[in-house]
């Protein structure tokens, strides 16, 4: 079943892996507009929001892919279906994540596999729905799938990068669907306010690590989520309860968590496209936009857009992967297709 769908579409891609300011890193590019296959749905793509990722992946791709369609997160309207799509249909507002081993979401129109699509929130518009799908999943997988936390469950996480993305969204799933107190760690003053009204009980300085978080929990903490784990092993080690966890999403190279194993305390990794990559035939990361979905319509959860750009074109990319690359950014920056 298919809408009316043009024979073209314009996508933002890169040439050549480098720099953000490069002619090469943001070009405008007319093709093909794909035919949905298999589980494939067709999405006009409505708003999109940029993540640590794209940066990762604009600058450091294999220059035979090029030209590289970059971007992950997005929100749009289902145009057409795959013969074996049995979960949406045309007309229905989407919005996923993707997968890394495909063309991303800097386009008119993508192709994208049903099973890891959520139905967009209808309390939100497409830009703010847009600033979830990684970072919720991410943040999901890494509390619920690979800490094995329970819903309801009791006890303390501390969640560094308390105000970006994904540390936003593990900070209010916790608060949503567990019982744990949670401590943020922030730098600035709009970083802590912007934690705390994520749902954080406390929020601390990151500098004195182990200090601040005694200052505020003396007993320790029983989880942490780890956005900078480069130089945080030790403080880790040292306010983690035994047998105590770290998850983490960052790429440290050379890590070393031998002080980890006095306590038998252990380091886990969150990688959000492993399923995709693995797990083809899972439908979790629909299930758990769908959840999440829910609970944003019911209230519990909001947007982590916090800045809004438009449209969605060469210079509005540009713009957002500088504000990314400055290390400033508070939640999500989010890019309106018109």
């Amino acid at each position: 079943m298919t809408s009316s769908i043009p024979s073209t579409t314009t996508s933002i891609v890169a040439t050549a892996p480098g720099p953000v300011d490069a002619d090469t890193s943001f070009v405008a590019h007319e093709s093909e507009t794909p035919t949905p296959t298999g589980h494939d749905l067709l999405v006009e793509v409505r708003a999109v929001s940029v993540n640590p990722v794209d940066v990762k992946v604009r600058s450091g791709f294999d220059a035979d892919a090029a030209p590289k369609v970059l971007g992950f997160d997005a929100a749009g309207v289902v145009v057409a279906v795959g013969p074996d799509v049995t979960t949406r249909a045309v007309g229905d507002e989407v919005y996923y994540a993707g997968s890394i081993a495909r063309p991303g979401s800097n386009t008119g129109h993508q192709l994208v596999d049903e099973r890891i699509v959520g139905r967009k929130p209808s309390s939100l518009d497409f830009a703010a729905a847009a600033a979830l799908p990684l970072t919720t999943i991410t943040a999901w997988e890494a509390l619920f799938d690979v800490l094995e936390i329970a819903e309801g469950a009791s006890g303390t996480i501390l969640v560094t990068g308390g105000a970006g993305g994904t540390g936003s969204m593990v900070t209010q799933l916790a608060r949503a669907l567990t019982d744990l107190t949670v401590v943020a760690t922030a730098s600035r003053s709009e970083s802590r306010e912007w934690a705390e009204r994520m749902g954080a009980h406390h929020v601390v300085d990151r500098h004195d690590l182990v200090e601040s978080v005694r200052a505020v929990v003396p007993d320790g903490v029983d989880h942490v989520f780890s956005a900078f784990s480069d130089g945080n092993v030790e403080a880790y080690a040292e306010l983690l309860r035994v047998r105590g966890a770290v998850v983490a999403i960052d790429d440290p190279e050379g890590l070393d968590t031998m002080p980890l194993k006095d306590r038998s305390q252990s380091w886990r990794w969150e990688f959000m496209f492993a399923r995709p990559l693995h797990e083809p035939e899972s439908d979790a990361q629909k299930r758990i936009l769908d959840r999440v979905a829910d609970l944003v319509d019911e209230g519990a959860i909001v947007t982590t857009a916090n800045r809004t750009l438009s449209p969605l074109g060469v210079d509005t990319l540009r713009e957002a992967h500088r504000l990314l690359e400055s290390s400033s950014t508070i939640g999500k920056v989010v890019i309106a297709a018109s």
